[in-house]
């Protein structure tokens, strides 16, 4: 009996924990999405913000601002985050920048430093060219060219063909919802939940 018990009480929350880690992943794209609305200009400009939940002006932004807003909704300061995990073990996050120390300004706000953090504190999936791999909350990190990394969040709307999920990000035009999940070198895959 008490086995019984124990396996009903463990399907219970199996399934409960899974249904919670979907509904997260399921509001963080619907947070991304509700950005589209929101009429923004790209702007790459290094701006002293404040800190903890710091942000560029609301119509400004870059890629990672895509990211960054869209965990705020869900109450995730990555800005904090990022900053507290640079600041315990600077080491281990790039040193593109040249910097010596952490600077809450900008350090969430670049693709390398978010790929560190949330393959430190994330969930790092496969990197693929399989559509069904890439599912709506997960964060995709793309190479442009040797110099430029991307960042984008998968949603729950279907390219026009239905095959693949859509992505919002910022690449020049503010925030946008685009099928271009497989336009660029995907270097990065991650799904985060603190």
């Amino acid at each position: 009996m008490k086995k019984l018990l124990l396996y009903f009480f463990l399907s219970f929350w199996a399934t409960n924990f899974v249904a919670a880690q979907t509904d997260f992943y399921k509001q963080l794209a619907d947070s991304a999405l509700t950005l589209t609305k929101q009429r923004v200009k790209y702007d790459p400009a290094y701006v002293r913000i404040a800190y903890p939940n710091g942000d560029v002006a609301s119509d400004r932004g870059v890629c990672t601002d895509v990211i960054i807003r869209a965990y705020r909704k869900m109450k995730i300061d990555l800005q904090k985050e990022v900053h507290e995990d640079m600041k315990a073990h600077f080491s281990q996050y790039p040193k593109k920048w040249g910097a010596t120390k952490t600077d809450t300004n900008i350090d969430h706000r670049r693709v390398p430093n978010l790929m560190t953090f949330f393959s430190r504190h994330g969930e790092t999936k496969p990197i693929s060219d399989k559509v069904g791999n890439y599912l709506p909350g997960d964060i995709v990190c793309w190479n442009l060219t040797d110099k430029i990394t991307h960042i984008g969040i998968v949603v729950d709307r279907k390219s026009s063909d239905g095959k693949r999920y859509m992505i919002v990000h910022n690449i020049g035009a503010g925030q946008v919802l685009e099928d271009c999940l497989f336009r660029f070198k995907i270097i990065g895959h991650y799904r985060y939940k603190k």
